[in-house]
């Protein structure tokens, strides 16, 4: 399923979220207009290896890099259809949530959601030297928030069905509820072979889960901060 927009109206205009968009995006040309060496450098530096993690947080022995790269791995894709993809749910879901947790809650609560969810696959692949990269345990997050916020709200959807492609319109609860039981569900399969590489499918359904536990708090400290 493919969304295209949502109904909700955002009262505000969410700067952040395009300037996310547009950060990812000018991070993936960099990408794209580097030779090989310098690719590379790119990657072993911003990119986020579950084996520095387990080395480092996990292990009580904190360092810059390894808690920089829990943030910087954000902005690196692996491809035009992992970047599209990832932007294209960010740009449908994340107006409205930054319309509800302000400007500045919003950014802070995007990255402690993209943080945990990078975490959570660090532990799900175990000791693995293959890079964690992209936006799409931040945005899951954003899915998370969005869930609960407006579960009413109508997603105007893309359909792939081979040959024939609908368009319909499908309630945020039920889009949302049925992508992170396929993110949880890939997840679980997973398990029996960490470190294995691919989707990070327990990025995706801890970002969610992240995004749920926090938007109390944040919508907490809007309020007061209001």
């Amino acid at each position: 399923m493919i969304p295209l927009r949502d109904t909700t109206r955002s009262r505000t205009v969410p700067y952040v979220n395009y300037l996310l968009i547009a950060l990812c995006v000018l991070v993936f040309l960099l990408e794209l207009g580097s030779d090989e060496e310098t690719s590379n450098y790119l990657f072993a530096v911003f990119a986020l290896f579950p084996s520095e993690i387990h080395r480092t947080i996990f292990s009580g022995d904190l360092s810059v890099h390894s808690i920089v790269s829990l943030f910087t791995s954000m902005f690196l894709h692996g491809g035009w259809g992992h970047l599209i993809g990832n932007m294209l749910y960010l740009f449908v879901f994340g107006d409205n949530v930054e319309d509800r947790l302000g400007h500045q809650g919003y950014i802070c609560f995007y990255f402690l959601c993209g943080a945990g969810a990078g975490l959570i696959e660090a532990a799900a692949q175990g000791p693995s030297d293959i890079p964690l990269i992209g936006a799409s345990g931040a945005i899951a997050g954003v899915l998370g928030a969005y869930f609960l916020l407006f579960p009413k709200a109508r997603v105007l959807t893309l359909i792939p069905l081979i040959i024939f492609f609908p368009v319909v319109e499908i309630s945020a609860f039920f889009f949302l509820g049925f992508w992170f039981l396929i993110q949880f569900l890939q997840g679980s399969l997973t398990l029996a072979n960490p470190g294995g590489g691919g989707i990070a499918w327990w990025a995706h359904a801890g970002g969610f889960l992240a995004g749920g536990v926090l938007l109390p708090f944040f919508l907490l400290l809007r309020r007061f901060s209001s």
